[in-house]
């Protein structure tokens, strides 16, 4: 029975610099490009956000950072309009600030 190591074996006789460029490489493969919204989209999010604040909903965020898209479920805290951020607090009062034009989706938990 041959017991082959895969890409172990090859990584030996590799510079560092061509290991390191091949882990960005398979690190880049898994990023998303920022999708585009519409100002619907955004009006849509002020209603939302809006209601959630009146009534102390938790509210269901997914948004854009370094590539990846991130879930986050919160309560908001406070909106700092100078800073275009929105402060979430989670159940574990641990606290997030989510710029408003990463946000992708708002959802009512």
């Amino acid at each position: 029975m041959i017991r082959d190591r895969g890409r172990i074996k090859w990584v030996s006789m590799m510079l560092p610099e061509h290991v390191k460029l091949l882990r960005e490489y398979n690190e880049s493969l898994d990023k998303v490009e920022k999708p585009f919204l519409d100002e619907q989209k955004y009006e849509e999010f002020n209603e939302v956000i809006c209601g959630a604040m009146e009534e102390n909903i938790t509210l269901h965020f997914t948004f854009y950072q370094k590539g990846e898209m991130k879930k986050v479920v919160g309560n908001i805290h406070y909106i700092d309009q100078l800073k275009k951020e929105l402060r979430v607090v989670d159940y574990a009062t641990k606290k997030y600030v989510l710029k408003l034009g990463d946000i992708m989706e708002i959802e009512q938990y």
